[in-house]
């Protein structure tokens, strides 16, 4: 799983049919080595600025209510930032 913030969403004239009533949001990386952006569905009602808890891979498919193309899918909204010490 990925802690990220969203920093914006995907808007897109046509999609594939079973991504319908999915929002997709760009998601920055908090932690960790990369930061590169990703897309993520997202179906909890998460926005620009938010802080989400992004699943990935095989295990995105099982956090959808329906069977699409998707890789990452975000399964939280984070209250606050946690403390990582070390």
């Amino acid at each position: 799983m990925i802690i990220g913030r969203v920093v914006s969403k995907v808007v897109s004239t046509r999609k594939n049919d079973a991504l319908q009533g999915y929002k997709l949001l760009v998601v920055q990386p908090r932690y960790g080595e990369s930061e590169d952006y990703f897309v993520a569905a997202d179906h909890i009602g998460a926005g620009e600025g938010e802080l989400v808890l992004v699943t990935t891979g095989d295990a995105a498919g099982h956090a959808l209510t329906k069977k699409a193309p998707i890789d990452a899918v975000v399964v939280g909204i984070i209250d606050h930032e946690p403390e990582i010490k070390g």
